[in-house]
């Protein structure tokens, strides 16, 4: 009798575990280079932010605390009053004056500003002759220090013996007013303004234009548009982000002039029926005038929020004015057939 014997299947062998990992160490010179990529940038830029939160951010917070406040320059301390000071601004006829008088002295100053820049701009973009000479005397004016500008251009307007009365005695004109009127006061004071900023608000606007492709110019030259088109089609919609710069730093240079009225005349005080008194010049004397350093900074807030507002309407109105795209009738840059670009 036989028996059959089945041969015993084995069961398949288990994979063996994977080794175990070991754990690289890096040494320590690899951890810190690592640290150093990670925190270089930040201590490159952070004397700046220091700086700045030291001179900028500091004073604005401290001034904010004092206006709300009377300050005692003896003890170093102040009285909380709230919104006293701000309310005792508001109340004084000097206060409207002096609005009157900067608002007046900045459209009279920055208007004509920006016009002449961005005139001298695109005539300095043309292909003229010395063109490094004439672009490097634009900025003489801006070199010159602001109270050389304001003593001599307030000699320049003298009301009796003045360069500019005196050329027009001699073709039989009468003389002007320069610092009795408020009007022609204010002329004068702008006259300093822009003589002083326009070529650098020009050099800017230049380098804007230097940007601007020049095949767009060919093209339009070629479709028939004349410079003056092309400067309104092509020109003025490429300065866009570059006029919203020059417009808000020209409001609030104008909204802060300083130099030039308080040079205007050997007192200082804005005129003796202030004429020409601003809200800066109105602020130095309240502070230095009157140490009262609590109205000053609630005063120093006020023309914050008013720089803050009118900036923000001049954003609102150049986005509408100035185009993205470039202007009608003015075609870009396309081949054409039989000429190889």
């Amino acid at each position: 009798m036989t028996v059959n014997a089945t041969p015993t299947q084995t069961p398949p062998a288990s994979p063996p575990p994977p080794p175990e990992r070991t754990r690289q160490v890096k040494p320590a010179r690899h951890r810190r280079s690592n640290l150093d990529l990670k925190l270089s940038p930040y201590l490159y830029i952070s004397p700046f932010f220091i700086l700045f939160a030291v001179v900028g951010i500091f004073p604005i917070v401290f001034t904010a605390v004092i206006s709300f406040q009377e300050w005692d320059l003896v003890r170093n301390t102040g009285t909380f009053v709230g919104f006293e000071q701000y309310a005792w601004i508001l109340s004084q006829p000097q206060f409207w004056v002096a609005l009157r008088n900067t608002f007046s002295i900045f459209l009279l100053s920055t208007v004509p500003l920006l016009i002449m820049a961005i005139l001298i701009a695109a005539m300095l973009d043309r292909n003229i002759r010395a063109k490094t000479f004439w672009r490097m005397s634009t900025l003489l004016p801006f070199v010159m220090a602001p109270v050389a500008v304001a003593l001599i251009f307030s000699n320049m307007f003298g009301d009796s013996h003045g360069l500019v009365n005196t050329l027009l005695a001699n073709i039989g004109l009468g003389p002007i007013p320069w610092h009795t009127d408020p009007f022609w006061s204010h002329v004068a004071i702008s006259t300093m303004v822009n003589f002083r900023w326009t070529g650098y608000n020009a050099l800017i606007l230049l380098a804007a234009m230097q940007a601007v492709p020049r095949e767009y110019y060919e093209a339009a030259t070629v479709d028939g548009a004349n410079a003056l088109r092309q400067f309104w089609s092509i020109t003025l919609p490429s300065l866009k982000s570059t006029l919203i710069f020059v417009i808000i730093t020209s409001t609030i240079g104008g909204l802060q002039i300083f130099d030039e009225p308080r040079m205007y005349d050997f007192a200082g005080e804005g005129g003796a029926a202030q004429q020409w008194l601003t809200i800066t010049l109105y602020l130095y004397n309240i502070g230095w005038g009157e140490f009262n350093f609590g109205r000053a900074a609630a005063l120093a807030w006020i023309l914050f929020i008013i720089i803050l507002i009118i900036g923000l309407i001049n954003l609102a109105i150049t986005r509408r004015l100035v185009r993205d795209e470039g202007g009608r009738g003015v075609t870009a840059p396309r081949r054409r057939k039989g000429i190889q670009r």
